[in-house]
């Protein structure tokens, strides 16, 4: 049997405080937390009719605003409330049309080190088995006061 990974680091509560404080943009979207365990998070970004393209698709910049949010929280559910973690890159492979429904987003943890996190997400139309994208992406981790090479 494996070992029992620890808690995540950081609540959804938490994160649903830092949004509405700090991250207007994700407000915007609605974006919002459906699952967050240590290393994995799961997001979900709720169909709404401005998100819609032509040819009835969710738009690419909200699936990438998306993945970025979902990147965000499963850092933070390995590093704790570190708010000034930011993104260093994104990369995103759309693979098909996404349904006009709600798009729900796995992410994981790839790597962590001290300073960078990278994770990847796998983006679904809601109750579809299949992927629509697939995003790859590191996160900045910037040093906190009293750590090793942190603050001071």
């Amino acid at each position: 049997m494996p070992p029992a990974l620890p808690e995540s680091r950081i609540t959804v509560a938490e994160i649903e405080e830092i949004v509405a404080r700090e991250l207007p943009i994700a407000a915007l979207l609605g974006v919002r937390i459906d699952r967050l365990e240590y290393g994995r998070a799961v997001a979900r970004l709720p169909y709404a009719g401005q998100l819609i393209r032509p040819g009835g698709t969710i738009a690419g910049p909200a699936l990438m605003g998306l993945a970025d949010f979902a990147m965000y929280a499963v850092t933070l559910s390995v590093v704790g409330r570190v708010e000034l973690a930011v993104t260093t890159s994104l990369n995103i492979n759309f693979l098909r049309k996404p349904a006009p429904r709600d798009v729900v987003a796995e992410a994981s943890i790839l790597k962590l080190g001290k300073r960078l996190a990278v994770s990847q997400v796998t983006i679904y139309s809601a109750d579809d088995p299949e992927p629509v994208a697939h995003v790859t992406g590191t996160y900045s981790i910037p040093p906190q006061p009293g750590s090793e090479n942190g603050g001071g």
